[in-house]
C-alpha cells in the first residue's frame, strides 16, 4: 500500500522541513519529492504536511506517519537483507557529538546492533571540530555532527536536519536556579567547550562582531557539565533549539542572533566492510532523524 520509496522521501522532508534539502539529500530533483509527497498523501488519503511559498510543517496526520513509516522501513531493510543473504561484519568507528547525549540516538544504536550483530560497534563522543578532525585522519569511518552551514559546499555529507543556535540559561523551573537575568553594562558571562567547540566558536564571534564584551563563566568539554552551570545560574550558553535540556530556557535579553547550524552525517575514506556498516548505520540514522530532536 505505501512504497518506501515514497516513504523514504517523505521521512526526508519531515526531518529537514524543507523539499529542497530533502531533494538534495536523496540526489533527486525537487519536482520529484513533491511528486513522490502527493503519490503518499494519495494513498493515505490524508494531507501530511501543511505548505506554503515559506514554510513546511507536518500535520497532525504526518506525525501519525513518521511512526509508521519507520516501523514499515525498518521491516523491508531487515527482509531485504535477509533474503540477500548478506550479513555485515567486521569494526565501525562511529563519532557523535556531545549535543545527542541526552536524545534516542541509544536507542538508535541499540537497534542497529540487534539488526547487525557481528558489526563491533565502536562509540566516540566529543566535541564536533574534534570529530571532524579525527574523521579527515581516518580514524573515524562516520560521524554524526553539527557543521556551519557554509561549509555545506567545502565537503561531503548528508544534512540530517538544520536548526538555529539560541542562547539559553536558567529557566527557573524543576532544577533550576530562577531564570537568568544579565546586566546589559556588564560582559555576557559564557559557558562554553573548549576549543575546538563550534557553539564556542560562534557564540565568541557573534559578540565580537556586535561589540559586546564577555567573560568565560565556565568551560567543560562535557554537556553535562555545562548543563549544570547554567542551571547554576552562571551564565548563557549557545546551543541547538532543537536540543534544548530541561530546566534551561531560551535567553533574549538584547543578545545578538547566532544563526543557523546543519547536522549532518560524514562518511571517512577506505576500507570497504567499515564503509557498509557505516552506510547502514546512516540509513538507520537518517530514516529516525527527528527522534534526535526529542530529549529523553
Amino acid at each position: 500500500m505505501y512504497d518506501p520509496t515514497h516513504l523514504r522521501t517523505f521521512l526526508a522532508v519531515a526531518q529537514t522541513l524543507s523539499f529542497t534539502q530533502a531533494a538534495r539529500r536523496l540526489g533527486l530533483r525537487q519536482s520529484t519529492v513533491s511528486q513522490h509527497v502527493r503519490r503518499l498523501e494519495d494513498a493515505a488519503g490524508r494531507q501530511l504536511f501543511a505548505r506554503d511559498t515559506h514554510s513546511v510543517e507536518l500535520t497532525e496526520d504526518g506525525e501519525a506517519m513518521l511512526g509508521f513509516a519507520r516501523t514499515i522501513l525498518s521491516a523491508h531493510e531487515r527482509a531485504a537483507a535477509y533474503f540477500a543473504g548478506t550479513r555485515l561484519r567486521g569494526r565501525l568507528r562511529f563519532g557523535a557529538s556531545e549535543d545527542f547525549v541526552l536524545t534516542e540516538l541509544p536507542e538508535i544504536l541499540e537497534a542497529f546492533r540487534r539488526d547487525h550483530p557481528e558489526v563491533d560497534l565502536e562509540l566516540t563522543v566529543e566535541l564536533s571540530g574534534t570529530l571532524h578532525r579525527r574523521l579527515a585522519d581516518g580514524r573515524l569511518d562516520l560521524v554524526l555532527a553539527k557543521r556551519r552551514p557554509q561549509d555545506g559546499d567545502a565537503g561531503a555529507g548528508t544534512v540530517v536536519w538544520h536548526d538555529e543556535l539560541v542562547w539559553i540559561g536558567a529557566g527557573g523551573g524543576p532544577g533550576g536556579s530562577g531564570r537568568l537575568r544579565l546586566d546589559p553594562e556588564a560582559p555576557v558571562p559564557l559557558i562554553v567547550y573548549p576549543p575546538p567547540g563550534i557553539t564556542r566558536a560562534r557564540a565568541l564571534e557573534v559578540l565580537e562582531r556586535h561589540g559586546r564584551p564577555w567573560r568565560i563563566a565556565c568551560t567543560s568539554g562535557s554537556l553535562n557539565g555545562l548543563v549544570a552551570a547554567a542551571r547554576a545560574g552562571l551564565g548563557v550558553m549557545a546551543h541547538s533549539r532543537g536540543l534544548i535540556p530541561p530546566g534551561l530556557t531560551r535567553i533574549r535579553a538584547g543578545l545578538p542572533d547566532l544563526g543557523g547550524v546543519d547536522f549532518v552525517l560524514l562518511h571517512g575514506r577506505g576500507r570497504t566492510r567499515a564503509q557498509e556498516a557505516a552506510d547502514a548505520l546512516a540509513a538507520a540514522i537518517l530514516a529516525s532523524g527527528d527522534r534526535l530532536h526529542r530529549r529523553r
